[in-house]
């Protein structure tokens, strides 16, 4: 486990990784590599995913063990893809970002994406489920103070987060269909997309307010107990 102690490299890495590197890696990728390649920048970003993962803590210690609760939620997450129609992924990411901290929140939502589509199929587009889930889980981190007691605030991130994936997934759409970012070709895809756009706002509300609260009570314990 690598441990970033200089608190300006971690604070750079925090916001480098999540919101320069990943989305260009993810946006590069899918215009410089085809479809054979597509694996190299899926790996990249989980690279980087760990770096911020590292970034998230000051002793060895104390980034295993949240390491090992990462990997359960991961696992929990990988298991919710088997759910059909709605899924429980997003939600299980913001409820992993706020009481693990942002870091491991977007690990949470990109290792997920990557482990999955082993099953479900890779593809470019895993880069930006990567990318999707990865700010979803990051940003509930970030929020934490005000998402973890405030039922309103949750459920109302739940269902932009469920629209952000949506938004996101629809420039992957673009940027296949078109070799290229074409802002009519976006809109259409926005149109086109919102029956799964609505499923996924639905899917983030309903599991979020049936798994916060036994989900979060029970990682807190962990973290008094293991002082994670």
């Amino acid at each position: 486990m690598i441990v970033i102690k200089n608190r300006s490299l971690r604070n750079t890495i925090r916001f480098l990784v999540p919101f320069i590197i990943v989305p260009m890696l993810a946006i590069g990728g899918s215009l410089a590599f085809d479809r054979k390649k597509h694996i190299i920048i899926s790996m990249s970003i989980a690279i980087f995913a760990l770096l911020l993962f590292s970034a998230g803590f000051e002793k060895k210690r104390t980034g295993t063990r949240r390491m090992v609760i990462s990997a359960v939620m991961i696992a929990l997450c990988f298991a919710g893809r088997f759910i059909p129609f709605l899924k429980p992924i997003s939600a299980l990411t913001i409820i992993s970002g706020i009481y693990l901290g942002g870091e491991a929140g977007f690990l949470v939502g990109a290792m997920t994406a990557i482990l999955s589509n082993f099953y479900f199929g890779q593809g470019p587009w895993t880069a930006f489920q990567m990318l999707a889930w990865g700010l979803i889980g990051y940003l509930a981190g970030v929020f934490s103070n005000h998402l973890k007691d405030n039922r309103i605030l949750l459920i109302a991130y739940g269902g932009l987060t469920g629209a952000l994936y949506s938004f996101i997934m629809d420039i992957w759409t673009v940027l296949w269909y078109a070799e290229g970012f074409e802002l009519k070709l976006y809109i259409s895809a926005l149109i086109t997309a919102i029956p799964y756009t609505l499923s996924y706002v639905v899917s983030n509300v309903l599991f979020l307010y049936i798994l916060k609260k036994p989900v979060g009570e029970k990682l807190d314990r962990i973290k008094i107990k293991y002082g994670v």
